[in-house]
């Protein structure tokens, strides 16, 4: 397993491809105000919401290499948020702070998201997290979260995992809309098999 770096986020530069990537996401930003001005079709704007998270994704397996940065994502599918965390020198996990680009993130109505992680070839010595914070299906436990403050709980741990090799743990990710005022439901699903980049898929007619 790679040693960890600092857990600070600030660098003195930015590689070629990380600029990229930047620009990249400001035209999908950018894009994506066109397609609310312009009256896009539903598609349109879920296939840009996916494509967000791939670009991001892409920028975070990149910085975890350059960093030597064990880094996580939170989907938190009640909130329909997600976000960015890494791991410190306690083995903790904690949120990115200081990069606007992996701050949380609430996907905008009427668009949905629902993570899958089922028969994830991981092995199990492999893992990052403690692992008592986990049932069998990977979803979190009671064990280990602590209840109180706002400030003192225990920030849960990622259901997506980006090592520091730039690896990225199995997932699939669907976009969803279900469908309003006559449109039909359409979704776009995200994929990781083992390794970068991500695969997107769609428009389709039902969820992967």
């Amino acid at each position: 397993m790679h040693n960890r770096g600092s857990t600070s986020f600030n660098k003195a530069g930015f590689t070629l491809l990380e600029v990229m990537l930047v620009l990249l996401l400001m035209g999908l930003a950018a894009g994506y105000v066109m397609f609310n001005a312009f009256g896009a079709s539903k598609s349109d704007l879920l296939k840009t919401q996916a494509q967000r998270l791939q670009v991001i994704v892409d920028m975070a397996s990149d910085f975890a290499v350059l960093n030597q940065q064990q880094l996580g994502i939170r989907f938190e599918a009640d909130r329909n948020e997600y976000y960015f965390v890494y791991l410190d020198d306690e083995d903790k996990w904690q949120r990115v702070e200081g990069e606007k680009t992996y701050e949380p993130y609430t996907l905008p109505e009427p668009f949905t998201f629902t993570l899958n992680l089922e028969d994830l070839p991981w092995d199990a010595e492999d893992r990052l997290f403690d692992r008592q914070l986990f049932d069998e299906n990977l979803s979190v436990s009671d064990e280990g979260v602590e209840i109180g403050n706002e400030e003192d709980k225990k920030l849960p741990p990622p259901q997506v995992l980006i090592m520091s090799s730039g690896d990225i743990t199995p997932f699939t990710l669907s976009f969803n809309y279900e469908g309003d005022d006559g449109d039909d439901p359409v979704y776009f699903s995200l994929q990781n098999q083992d390794i970068p980049p991500l695969v997107l898929e769609g428009p389709l007619e039902r969820p992967l």
